[in-house]
Formats: C-alpha cells, structure tokens, sequence
C-alpha cells in the first residue's frame, strides 16, 4: 500500500519550493541591487545578504534531504514581482533617492520572507518537525536582522542624505 502523504506536509514542501525559488531569484537581484547602491554602507550590506541568501538556499537543501523530497519545480511568483518592482526603483529613481528606494524595495522582499519563513516553521513545528523548524527559524532570525539594518541605514544616513540632495 502507498504511503499515504498528510497534506500539512505537503503544503510545507509547497512552501518550502516556493522559499528555495525566491532565493535563489534573489542571489541573482542582489549583485544589480549592489552594484546601484551609491552608498557604500548599502552596497557592503546587500552583498552581505547576497553571502547569508546563499546560507539559506544550503539550510533550504539540507531540509528537503531532511525530509526527502526536491525542491526544484516551482517558480516563487511572488519573489518575481518584488524583484521587477525593484529593477523599476533602480530606472526610475535618480542617486540622490535611489538608496532611500532601494531599501524600500528590498525591505518589501525582507518583510515577504520573513511572512513565509514564519509561515514554513509553524507547519513545521505542527508537523512535529523540530529540527526544520529550527533550521527555519535560523533563517527567519537573519532576515529579521537584516530587515532591522536596513531599517537603521535608512534612519541614520540614506534617508538623511536623500532629503539633503532634494
């Protein structure tokens, strides 16, 4: 007889593909963020997050090994249109803005994570799955900081300087 799959499992390993695909479409926004950042204390932070965004595709594969399953097969929809919306602050903002939109567009891609990660680890920890649950809420602990520094960088210096040039 099949064993037969529960379907809380399954919408994690949904969610679980949809979090591997938004990473890995953001290891690739992440150098085009970088290299549009004026400022050098954001530039250095989204390279930063483009070295931790590589940790959390490895946490990601080492769950699905955990769990015995893959995670390719799903297109993070979702992570698409947040990225598209940053490619258009980067055409359509000029330097003395485009940091202080820059980190708009990339707390908007922090705050969308931090939702999934969140979401992922409590179906996890429903599942009983306590080490992916763990490894999740790792993950979700760096997004949050790194939420936290943007938020800082924006307060104490880019959204400073981009009144100052306006």
């Amino acid at each position: 007889m099949a064993e037969e799959t529960n379907p809380v499992q399954e919408m994690l390993e949904d969610q679980l593909k949809d979090l591997f695909s938004a990473e890995n479409q953001l290891i690739k926004a992440l150098p085009k963020m970088a290299k549009s950042a004026t400022n050098e204390q954001l530039r250095m932070a989204f390279e930063r997050h483009l070295e931790e965004t590589r940790g959390h595709v490895a946490r990601l594969e080492q769950i699905a090994d955990q769990m015995d399953f893959t995670l390719r097969g799903k297109k993070c929809k979702g992570m698409e249109g947040l990225i598209e919306e940053g490619k258009e602050v980067i055409q359509e903002f000029d330097d003395d803005v485009l940091d202080a939109a820059l980190i708009g567009a990339a707390q908007k891609v922090e705050h969308y994570e931090i939702a999934a990660y969140g979401t992922a680890r409590t179906h996890a920890n429903m599942l009983g799955l306590t080490k992916v649950a763990r490894l999740l809420q790792q993950t979700l602990d760096e997004e949050g900081r790194t939420d936290k520094k943007l938020t800082e960088l924006a307060e104490r210096v880019v959204n400073l300087e981009a009144l100052q040039e306006s």
